[in-house]
């Protein structure tokens, strides 16, 4: 079963995520849906994810929801390459790791910017956005 990630869409360091992930996803495991799409909102709707109060990272696995740093490291998990190594980020209370990622959430549109719209995918890539 695939899973989705839904992600800011205009957020330039969700996007460089979602370009990772793709990248050492070489099975396809993920989908993706930008939470400014239409499609985006309608399967976070069908998922009782509330897009105002979602935060920037969202992952549906197997029916169920994760956020913040637990669907982060779910997704590395399962990602090919030395960057399952962060996946012992799992050992961490939760709490802990949710303060780091929500200091980066906070702060990401300052330290990456942010785009008008969101990413286009190509080509390739448009069968994996939702």
């Amino acid at each position: 079963m695939q899973k989705i990630i839904f992600f800011d869409g205009i957020c330039n360091l969700c996007n460089r995520t979602v370009q990772f992930v793709i990248k050492h996803d070489p099975n396809e495991k993920f989908l993706f849906a930008s939470f400014h799409s239409d499609s985006g909102r309608n399967v976070a709707a069908m998922f009782g994810i509330d897009i105002d109060k979602a935060d920037s990272f969202v992952l549906i696995s197997e029916g169920k929801k994760y956020f913040k740093s637990t669907a982060a490291l779910m997704v590395i998990s399962e990602l090919s390459g030395p960057i399952k190594i962060l996946s012992l980020f799992k050992l961490l209370p939760e709490p802990l790791r949710n303060r780091l990622y929500d200091w980066v959430a906070r702060n990401r549109y300052k330290w990456f910017g942010k785009k008008e719209r969101c990413m286009i995918p190509t080509e390739k890539q448009q069968k994996r956005f939702l």
